[in-house]
């Protein structure tokens, strides 16, 4: 176990004075951890914008859809773009319903097996990409404390070595170096507190993004469902009034 110095009795010492002052250990476990909260903010301040833009595309999605104009000229307006959310599973129902009525498709059943798929891909993948780095701060949650007390055991174990290598038990003596162990936790719980909070946020959002989808696919299959059955009935009337 590595051996340090005590820290001089009586004065004040500052946050830096004792991350100086810890073991290289220590200070391995508080640069981690620092690290690590800082690339916690990054992804909540990235996430945070990242729903807030996915909110209001979905709103002008909506707005779009049940504007009153045709599913065809939606479609063509939005294939060539760059889509997320709703507009994602539009394009890709829409895509397969052209190419099977391209194809002569003929039974309603296996298309809108079809569409579902494609529209359950595609909310597959929008899910996969806004909860995309949010288990970082799960982990961070639920490890930064655990780091951090390690460093503090490190650290403690060490200042009682050198206390006993020293002869000195005064309050006076021992504080410092305790003081400095305990840091550990403190930054731990810091970074900690923070991504918890945050991932319990953002994963909500996410719930809340990703049924906001889920309703427009389930309501989107339903209009496509019944357009479907239509052309599925004027292909059996034409041939009977063609008798």
């Amino acid at each position: 176990m590595e051996q340090v110095a005590l820290a001089a009795p009586g004065g004040d010492i500052s946050l830096i004075d004792l991350f100086m002052q810890a073991g290289w250990v220590v200070k391995l476990v508080m640069i981690g951890l620092i690290l690590a909260s800082v690339w916690a903010w990054a992804i909540i301040v990235e996430k945070s914008l990242a729903f807030r833009r996915m909110r209001g595309a979905l709103d002008r999605f909506e707005d779009n859809f049940w504007s009153g104009q045709s599913l065809e000229e939606l479609y063509r307006t939005l294939s060539d773009r760059r889509n997320t959310g709703m507009a994602t599973i539009f394009v890709a129902a829409m895509r397969e319903w052209k190419k099977s009525f391209e194809r002569g498709a003929r039974s309603p059943a296996p298309l809108q097996s079809r569409i579902e798929k494609s529209m359950d891909l595609a909310l597959a993948r929008e899910m996969e990409r806004l909860e995309s780095r949010l288990g970082f701060l799960a982990t961070i949650g639920s490890a930064a404390p655990f780091i951090g007390l390690f460093g503090t055991v490190v650290g403690i174990m060490t200042s009682f070595q050198a206390i006993a290598a020293s002869k000195q038990t005064s309050l006076a003596v021992v504080a410092p170096g305790i003081a400095e162990a305990l840091l550990a936790t403190a930054i731990g719980l810091v970074a900690a507190i923070p991504a918890v909070m945050a991932y319990n946020k953002l994963s909500g959002d996410a719930n809340k993004l990703g049924g906001r989808m889920e309703g427009f696919a389930d309501e989107f299959s339903a209009i496509l469902s019944r357009q479907i059955d239509e052309r599925s009935a004027a292909n059996r009337t034409a041939p009977q009034a063609a008798a």
